[in-house]
């Protein structure tokens, strides 16, 4: 009959063999278990998705219990902008520099890639990182948490756009759009650029919390100027124009006027510029948030 050695016997051995299992010991420890499975590019891809999915609803009712609630409240900033815009183009006699058109949707153009932008941005930063909770279950990674942040703002500020449109369309003035694929390509375009400066926040965020911070709320307050929402490129001067050239929004904002109306046709934007620029951005971006995630600790956010 086998004898199985005492158990003080068994823990000598294994203290004797772990070194020699290196540091994937915890790992052979875990899948002496675990039942064999095997699983292919496509349902990795899938079950990768369905991570995505639930993260994102995760993120939509995080800010808001209700998601009818969440919704109007989105709804009501963006219209309360467009109202203190109108009013101010309104008083200060600026109705004539803008486009030959609907004056409401020259003016909800603009507001809707910033509130796009911006938004997006600020759910890329305030995801979870490296150190949060959520990455302590094994599926979870920042990806996830950077994707789903970003998709969920895209999701709120598509359907707070479609709304308010209809809206204005149904009960105020019936609207046309002369190209409106383009137009919602640049809107996708505004996501994109979002997302990209705000993961390269993110990234740099665990090493000097407050100064970045700072940074996302001064980049935020410049845009309400710098992304041209309030004039046409086409009606600038040179001197002008070369202040305001650098931001990709800049750019969006205006291609979009000229697939918006059928009036007006950018000179000195081109989408190009806003496509090249987010992804080199966003590539920092992921280079930077993979460095950081290799040297985040819990320690860095403690307080003495």
């Amino acid at each position: 009959m086998l004898q199985l050695p005492p158990y003080d016997a068994a823990i000598r051995v294994e203290q004797a063999i772990r070194p020699s299992l290196g540091r994937n010991d915890a790992r052979i420890g875990r899948d002496m278990f675990r039942p064999e499975t095997k699983t292919t590019k496509l349902g990795t891809t899938f079950s990768l998705l369905e991570l995505i999915y639930h993260a994102t609803v995760r993120n939509l009712r995080k800010n808001h219990g209700n998601a009818l609630i969440g919704l109007l409240l989105n709804m009501f900033q963006t219209m309360l902008l467009v109202i203190s815009f109108y009013i101010m183009f309104s008083v200060l006699g600026m109705r004539s520099s803008s486009v030959r058109g609907d004056f409401l949707l020259y003016i909800m153009t603009g507001i809707f890639l910033y509130m796009t932008h911006t938004k997006t941005l600020g759910a890329v930063f305030g995801s979870e990182g490296p150190t949060s909770a959520m990455m302590k279950h094994a599926p979870m990674t920042t990806a996830i948490s950077i994707a789903s942040a970003a998709l969920s703002a895209l999701y709120i500020q598509v359907l707070s756009m479609v709304t308010v449109l209809y809206i204005y369309h149904a009960a105020f003035k019936p609207i046309e759009i002369y190209d409106w694929v383009g137009a919602f390509a640049m809107v996708l375009l505004a996501w994109f650029t979002g997302l990209a400066v705000g993961v390269v926040l993110l990234a740099a965020k665990p090493w000097a919390p407050e100064v970045v911070s700072v940074i996302q709320q001064v980049y935020t307050r410049a845009n309400m100027i710098a992304s041209g929402k309030m004039f046409l490129a086409n009606n600038l001067p040179h001197k002008m124009l070369i202040l305001f050239n650098w931001n990709p929004l800049f750019h969006t904002i205006d291609q979009a006027r000229g697939y918006t109306f059928i009036n007006y046709n950018p000179h000195f934007s081109n989408w190009e510029y806003p496509l090249y620029v987010g992804l080199a951005i966003l590539m920092i971006g992921l280079l930077g948030e993979f460095y950081t995630r290799q040297y985040a600790s819990l320690s860095w956010g403690a307080r003495r």
